[in-house]
């Protein structure tokens, strides 16, 4: 009864229920249609096998079929989902879903005989990888044609394929890549991603370990570095700038007032006090030098100090020793003057070598020391007394400016 102007899905079975020898009825190409009215509908006992493709066919078509058809085909319709629990068809050996609108592979659990199912040309984009294990009767699945999406989930379903021992018809040159655009053409057999991009588990695991390894090495660079120690330099120096940009008019500001401002460990001081500044501040061409003991301003901080009074110097004159590289207050100073000689790009700094340093006690935070010996001429402290008028005489050409 194929190619005519059938409309009625339940009155062409009710056409049939008397009809007791009825085997197989062919409707294909028709006008019906089932809205799934509570009509019921009443097929003949005898009819196994059914073609309703080319109709006008739903999701409700379930409701209306044979209960002992084995073969039944309804391709070309508009069925979007199969409904689980309407109908029982437990003798359905044969199911043709093809060209409809299918989102996935429809169960078996109304259909406990299926062996042959052909769902291609439909909508599927990520196949259900439990097919078989649900249809375990399947012995062929036609899937090929439909717009496969490439992803995680696509990995599963190709790798129940080649487990399923070719129970995919048409595979491979039917399953082919639709989703994404840079994919689109590729067999589903050519495609492959690594377990790491689809176990979520193991991609959250491995970001973790990856965080905390940088964690971990971030932190010891800024210990090995002492990072930390240098923001907070910065940020005592970014603070005195400040307070200096809002002194009031007429403030003196960073006029120069010393010829050097000297850095030196409390354990040189002796050195300090009884050569430098007595040769340095006496005599013909006398220097105007800067010491915090004489000259830090009370009521301000020590930082806030030392950075003025380097500010207020024309040189920095750095007594390096190994109790120079133990104290922290020299570094701080280092540290300002270093800044000075980087941010006004001026020839600012003066070392004078009074004991032999052995490079394996500098810490590694005095890294800027290093390359400062290392680039820089400094002024060693002679032990023999007939050179030291040549070293007072180097110094205080090195020292040499009219201050105003």
């Amino acid at each position: 009864l194929q190619k005519n102007k059938f409309e009625s899905l339940p009155k062409v079975s009710f056409m049939t229920s008397h009809m007791k020898s009825l085997k197989y009825l062919d409707m294909s190409n028709n006008l019906l249609r089932h809205d799934g009215a509570e009509v019921q509908c009443r097929w003949a006992e005898s009819l196994t096998e059914l073609d309703l493709s080319s109709n006008q066919l739903a999701d409700a078509v379930f409701e209306c079929l044979p209960a002992n058809i084995k073969k039944l085909g309804l391709q070309n319709n508009q069925i979007s989902n199969v409904p689980k629990g309407v109908v029982e068809l437990k003798s359905l050996e044969e199911l043709n879903l093809a060209s409809n609108r299918l989102a996935d592979l429809p169960g078996c659990s109304d259909f406990t005989s299926l062996q042959f199912l052909n769902v291609e040309m439909n909508l599927i984009l990520t196949p259900s990888a439990d097919f078989f294990q649900s249809c375990p009767r399947v012995r062929e699945l036609q899937a090929g044609y439909n717009p496969f999406k490439c992803s995680c989930e696509l990995q599963d379903f190709i790798r129940v394929e080649r487990q399923s021992g070719g129970r995919l018809f048409g595979w491979p040159a039917a399953y082919v890549c639709e989703y994404p655009e840079g994919l689109r053409g590729t067999e589903l057999k050519d495609f492959h991603l690594s377990q790491l991009a689809c176990n979520t588990t193991l991609l959250l695991v491995t970001a973790l370990l990856l965080t905390l390894l940088l964690v971990a090495v971030v932190a010891f660079l800024c210990i090995y570095l002492d990072v930390p120690w240098y923001v907070r330099m910065t940020w005592q120096w970014t603070q005195t700038k400040r307070r200096a940009w809002h002194n009031p008019p007429g403030d003196e500001g960073t006029v120069l007032q010393f010829h050097a401002f000297i850095s030196y460990s409390e354990r040189d001081s002796l050195w300090v006090k009884n050569e430098l500044m007595p040769n340095l501040e006496k005599g013909e061409g006398c220097v105007q030098l800067c010491q915090h003991e004489r000259d830090f301003i009370p009521g301000k901080s020590i930082v806030e100090n030392i950075i003025n009074c380097i500010e207020k110097s024309y040189k920095s004159i750095f007594v390096l020793s190994p109790n120079f590289v133990q104290s922290e207050w020299c570094h701080y100073e280092l540290y300002f003057a270093h800044h000075k000689l980087f941010s006004e790009n001026s020839n600012s700094l003066i070392l004078i070598l009074l004991e032999p340093i052995p490079p394996y006690i500098i810490p590694a935070r005095y890294h800027k020391l290093k390359a400062l010996m290392a680039k820089r001429t400094y002024l060693e402290w002679p032990k023999e007394r007939s050179k030291r008028a040549l070293f007072w005489a180097n110094l205080r050409a090195a020292i040499s400016i009219n201050l105003p």
